[in-house]
């Protein structure tokens, strides 16, 4: 084992089985019991063995040798430190961690192990293979126990794990001292929590068998039939298999000898019942010694030979409609489960294919299935698929509908292990939990959040909207001006200051703190043009009879701002436009006019020299995107030439603000301005009802 080459694949094995790796944690499900004694490892005097005493089912000295000092690490070699540096260093980089539990299994120094381990299963729980291959480096160096906790702590991770089980069981069987009673009744506890736990999965095939098998070599044909009767109603992939074996196992066996008391007797009543042939005499037969049967029969009541075949046909027949249910589940699933090619976890991303299948198969289920079905999938699912959020995500909103701590054990595992550095996750779970009151624990979620994943818009815009929802605007104003300062010369500082403008201006209903966060940001970045639209838009929001010198002044230094043309050409009709509806001066009006000609020529020069065959301008492409084909065309919408020295314009514009620029948004595009987040530097475009599902 040391010199093999592990592939650096999540599940931990040198050659990948397809049916094993099942793993998952179910919402609720006990852990597996505690391990009882048992017997020595290891050759004579060597460790684990009880050289000279009588094995009680204790470890005379092995235990208490690893007690005494058997975890000090000792020194250890340079290139376990080189190795565990570049784990360190780059955490997901997941063949570093390869490279590193490789060399110390190789070279056989267990504290070192334990400790690679122990950090290893915190961040990738979900490989198996290692688990197993943990508990295989403890059993060799003598600590069974330590073997036994280990499957233990992994089963505890994934109690969906085929394979995990089979291991441990197997462990136990070979540990366990059997001369002790309680032996037997653990590994039986051990198989009950095995199915209960993985017993549905669809390939859980080798798993039952395992367990019929045991319970046959333990001589308990009763217990036999009972595991039957649990497998032979669960889907699964050899469900044919099975039913085969326990109609060989009915008709091998007396049926007095495979059915309980209360279930023989009631099929046998049946049988008595049915048969009118049967003569009181034959009845009151007296029954040799040694035949006597189960108990509540007397020698009076045994059933003959006859009955007991008609006994065994009515049991196939109960057991008949059982297979044929069950066959009709398998069918529903068979297409699903054809299409699930990886099951087992993997850092590589899973192929379109089968996140598609993943999908559909979920929907059917939650269409056509009980709830408990339902998590089992959602569990199998993450197993495949831990490292992607939206079956995370509609986990737990299929589990807020039934049970809030399921759902939050959910998210505490997906944020916590899987997706630490995933916002969209993170946000969810605190929308979940500030819609159940818990505003603390809220807050601390998208803290966590930030701190794993600085300079997300999206996370502080969260924060800011929990605080003002909880009542705490100055904590939310606070939190803006955070973000303002620590955006500087970033993009994001412009869309910062925006944000706690308005801010100021809707909530605190002071424009002149508004007023001065937007005046500085455009000190900061004078070509921004949306800094100067909702600028433009604050001072329209007050009394334009009052407030005209500040809005003209607004128009003018964006005109002067050196803002590409046609933006200037924007603000160029909107001030003409604001001089005809609200002006007081007739030559503020013509020099708005005069100035607005002038630009219509520049911008006309430059259309006409692209219709040449001229690059366009970027930022003028930009911004036609932004403004949209609903604008009102620049050009077509300039008043004509003066007719006379007359002030009145021949053909005046359609007033488009009327005296508040908040009502004319649609208008001018003010959606398109304002709310193309991307330009920012936003990941993803926003979508509110992906944090704010609908009730």
């Amino acid at each position: 084992m040391a010199a093999e080459n592990l592939d650096p694949s999540a599940n931990g094995e040198l050659t990948a089985e397809p049916d094993g790796g099942q793993q998952g944690e179910p919402a609720s499900q006990a852990p597996p019991p505690a391990s009882p004694e048992v017997k020595g490892q290891g050759g004579e005097g060597g460790p684990g063995s009880a050289a000279g005493s009588e094995v009680t089912g204790l470890y005379p000295a092995a235990l208490e040798d690893y007690e005494e000092g058997e975890d000090s690490e000792g020194e250890l070699p340079p290139e376990f430190y080189r190795l565990w540096r570049a784990t360190q260093e780059n955490p997901l980089d997941f063949s570093s961690w390869t490279d590193l539990l490789q060399y110390t299994e190789q070279e056989g120094h267990m504290p070192a192990t334990r400790r690679v381990f122990a950090v290893f299963f915190a961040r990738y729980p979900l490989c198996y293979g290692y688990w197993k291959k943990f508990a295989d480096l403890e059993r060799r160096a003598g600590f069974p126990v330590r073997a036994q906790e280990v499957c233990v702590q992994g089963l505890q991770a994934i109690p969906l794990s085929l394979d995990l089980w089979i291991h441990y069981i197997t462990l136990l069987q070979e540990t366990l001292n059997m001369n002790l009673p309680e032996s037997t009744q653990h590994i039986r506890s051990t198989f009950e929590s095995a199915v209960a736990a993985a017993g549905m999965d669809f390939r859980s095939d080798r798993l039952w068998e395992l367990y019929v098998d045991w319970e046959r070599e333990q001589g308990d044909l009763r217990a036999v039939t009972a595991v039957y009767d649990k497998v032979l109603s669960t889907p699964t992939q050899l469900y044919s298999q099975h039913y085969q074996r326990f109609k060989e196992h009915v008709e091998s066996h007396s049926p007095r000898h495979i059915l309980s008391t209360e279930d023989f007797l009631r099929l046998r009543s049946e049988v008595m019942r049915g048969s009118a042939s049967v003569s009181t005499a034959k009845e009151n037969e007296e029954v040799p010694p040694g035949e006597d049967g189960p108990p509540g029969l007397d020698a009076a009541n045994q059933a003959t030979e006859e009955e007991e075949q008609k006994v065994r046909e009515l049991l196939l027949a109960s057991r008949q409609e059982v297979y044929q249910q069950t066959e009709l589940e398998v069918g529903k699933r068979w297409a699903f489960e054809e299409g699930i090619k990886r099951p087992y976890f993997h850092v590589k991303p899973l192929d379109r294919a089968q996140l598609r299948n993943w999908q559909s198969y979920l929907d059917w289920e939650m269409s056509n299935s009980s709830h408990q079905r339902v998590v089992f999938l959602f569990e199998r699912c993450l197993i495949a698929c831990a490292l992607y959020e939206e079956f995370w995500s509609r986990y737990a909103r299929y589990l807020e509908q039934h049970t809030v701590e399921e759902t939050r054990a959910v998210f505490r595992r997906a944020c916590g292990i899987h997706l630490p550095r995933k916002p969209n996750i993170h946000l969810q779970w605190a929308t979940f939990e500030e819609r159940q009151g818990n505003l603390a624990e809220a807050r601390q979620l998208l803290e966590h959040a930030e701190r794993g994943v600085p300079g997300l818009a999206m996370v502080r815009l969260r924060r800011v909207g929990l605080e003002r929802r909880g009542g705490r605007p100055e904590r939310a104003e606070a939190l803006l001006r955070e973000a303002v300062r620590q955006s500087q010369a970033t993009p994001l500082h412009a869309f910062y200051s925006i944000k706690l403008a308005r801010l100021l201006l809707r909530l605190q209903r002071n424009p002149g703190k508004a007023r001065r966060v937007l005046l500085d940001a455009i000190e900061a970045d004078p070509g921004n043009v949306k800094l100067h639209q909702n600028l433009l838009e604050l001072e329209f929001s007050g009394d334009v009879r009052q407030n005209e010198g500040n809005i003209l002044q607004c128009l003018s230094r964006a005109l002067s701002s050196g803002l590409p043309p046609s933006a200037r050409l924007l603000f160029s009709q909107r001030r003409l436009e604001f001089l005809e509806d609200f002006g007081h001066a007739v030559q503020s009006l013509l020099t708005a006019y005069e100035d607005h000609q002038k630009l219509l020529k520049e911008v006309g020069t430059k259309k006409r020299g692209a219709e040449n065959g001229d690059p366009d301008d970027p930022e003028e492409r930009k911004l036609r995107l932004e403004d949209g084909a609903g604008s009102t065309p620049p050009v077509a919408a300039v008043a004509a030439p003066l007719a006379s020295d007359a002030v009145a314009m021949a053909a005046a514009p359609a007033p488009m603000l009327g005296g508040d620029l908040a009502s004319s948004q649609a208008a001018y595009s003010y959606g398109a301005w304002y709310q193309q987040y991307g330009s920012y530097g936003y990941q993803n475009p926003w979508n509110y009802s992906q944090y704010y599902p609908p009730s």
